[in-house]
């Protein structure tokens, strides 16, 4: 897959190797030729790091209608109840769907074992261990490689959409790990890129996730919907990675409670421990404020260890191997940024508001979040509507007078005062670019040197300013910051794949920012310590952001 100039590609093209875009292709692949663009290996995805489950009301004393109800009350007054409805009701299918397909789900006495987490009144998480994510990326990639009609191309970073003067997509531009740039064309994309957790100092997100996919889609005028709704892990382990290593909520399913250092319980009454994320992220974040400390304690003394060794076998051996005797001393946990609410707007087939263009998983806005997400509904979330966009891709296809041959004297030309991504301004002449190599940089060893940095600055600025709480100086004084390093950045920086990410993460940031200045009151994962009340007055609906409508450009 690489090339000088190369133009390239299929009827459909996916970008991202994750549940979403591989249950996607699976789909899709039924009925037309399909190819899967990752930047990384086929593995590297946000899937593999999931490490709690999917939820789905299969148990005999559950049901898709105590699922919804559930999922409303964690999304806090936001979740779009039709869009919700769709989850719970079509989900236990798509798991069904998952299991043929060779995913290996823990058993009990032949019946799928269901655990519980946060904010989740029944057992309904199916799991495989604590590793469910890498168990279905194992057998989707298997199922994919079994497939004739889907390619899957490596380390192709995909830098920006192709969109045509109708305002059509009709494709993508890449680069390869030599720096070629490769036009890959195709009558339909979806986006399922994952999400931005490197845009914070603390996440529990792979290095990949710097939210290529929205920066791309609002640059290319789709509308964004509920950036300022990030939700944060309540338990990473301390000290954290980079990534931090994510110790399952199912864990407080079990019977795990929250500690202070000193030995006191940190959340009694209601829920307790098993209270919904942004209840329990906020606690422990205040508390460790107020008292100094540099995190808390997960007590796992309720569990047998046999327990522990079975059903969160990643959990032990993660501990174990960063010398924590978790069974002895507890595990010490503190928040980090995990997952983000919002996203590329889509209608409930997964069309985003430019043509030809289709997103799915985290990437995505559904609505079936609101304004925090419940436990384990994201992998959820991913089938079930990469489900309905590969039907609705399918019928778009097929459908007569499509025009699915590209046409070059369609392409519309760059504006790269507008578009921030630093490609040549004949970055989509055709048939597909006259250069197989980004023009050398003198400057180049010294990008290299400064890239890190400043997206170090990023993260460290985000999470003091943008984090789990927040103010209304805070981000006046990120907004600024900002803005700042975009201008740097866009002056200074070369077109290495690391200067693309960092402006992805800054337009991702930017994003963020301004949502949460819209939103001028507390509601879910976003706090404001100027606004701490709910106001569904003014605030009971989504915060819709789309280029050239007074948001970041």
């Amino acid at each position: 897959m690489t090339g000088e100039g190369r133009s390239l590609g299929a009827r459909v093209l996916v970008v991202g190797s994750g549940i979403a875009g591989l249950t996607y292709a699976l789909k899709v692949a039924e009925s037309t030729d399909v190819l899967v663009v990752t930047k990384k290996s086929r593995a590297d995805s946000n899937t593999n790091w999931a490490r709690g489950g999917i939820a789905a009301g299969i148990g005999g004393d559950d049901s898709p209608d105590l699922h919804l109800e559930d999922t409303l009350k964690a999304g806090d007054g936001l979740c779009h109840r039709d869009r919700v409805d769709l989850l719970v009701r079509e989900g236990p299918a798509r798991v069904a769907e998952l299991v043929e397909w060779g995913a290996r789900f823990h058993r009990e006495d032949g019946q799928l074992s269901l655990g519980r987490e946060g904010g989740h009144s029944r057992r309904r998480i199916v799991r495989a261990g604590d590793r469910t994510g890498r168990e279905i990326e194992r057998a989707l990639l298997d199922a994919v490689g079994r497939h004739p009609r889907i390619q899957v191309a490596q380390h192709l970073f995909v830098a920006d959409l192709v969109v045509d003067r109708s305002g059509r997509c009709r494709g993508v531009l890449a680069v390869d790990p030599r720096g070629n740039r490769v036009t890959l064309e195709g009558a339909v994309t979806l986006l399922a890129s994952g999400g931005a957790g490197q845009v914070y100092q603390h996440t529990t997100n792979p290095l990949i996730a710097t939210g290529d996919g929205v920066a791309m889609a609002y640059r290319a005028g789709a509308a964004v919907a509920n950036m300022e709704f990030v939700q944060f892990h309540p338990t990473a382990l301390y000290p954290t990675e980079d990534p931090a290593f994510l110790i399952t909520e199912a864990i407080r399913g079990e019977g795990a409670v929250l500690r202070r250092r000193d030995g006191s319980l940190l959340l009694a009454g209601g829920e307790g421990s098993l209270a919904p994320r942004d209840v329990v992220a906020r606690a422990i974040h205040r508390d460790l404020l107020e008292s100094g400390e540099s995190h808390v304690i997960l007590d796992i003394s309720r569990i047998p260890k046999e327990t522990m060794e079975v059903r969160f076998p990643g959990a032990v051996e993660g501990c174990l191997a960063r010398g924590v005797d978790l069974f002895r001393t507890g595990i010490p946990v503190v928040p980090a940024a995990h997952y983000f609410c919002g996203g590329v707007v889509t209608d409930a087939q997964g069309r985003t508001t430019v043509p030809g263009l289709y997103a799915s998983g985290e990437v995505a806005f559904t609505g079936v979040h609101g304004a925090n997400r419940l436990a384990s509904n994201s992998l959820l979330e991913a089938v079930v509507f990469s489900h309905r966009a590969a039907g609705a891709t399918v019928t778009e296809v097929a459908a007569p007078g499509l025009d699915t041959s590209p046409d070059p004297d369609t392409l519309a030309d760059s504006d790269t005062s507008a578009d921030p991504i630093p490609f040549p301004p004949d970055h989509r002449s055709a048939p597909g670019f006259e250069a197989g190599n980004f023009p050398p940089r003198a400057t180049e060893t010294q990008e290299m040197d400064r890239i890190p940095e400043l997206r170090r600055r990023l993260r460290h600025l985000m999470w003091t300013d943008v984090g789990i709480v927040r103010s209304d100086a805070g981000l006046r004084r990120a907004e600024g910051e900002i803005s700042a390093l975009r201008d740097r950045v866009q002056r200074e920086a070369g077109h290495s794949v690391a200067a693309l990410e960092l402006q992805n993460l800054l337009q991702v940031a930017a994003l963020i920012v301004r949502s949460a200045r819209m939103r001028r009151e507390s509601r879910g994962l976003h706090f404001n310590v100027d606004h701490p009340e709910r106001d569904d007055r003014r605030f009971a609906g989504d915060t819709i952001l789309r280029k050239g409508g007074g948001a970041p450009g």
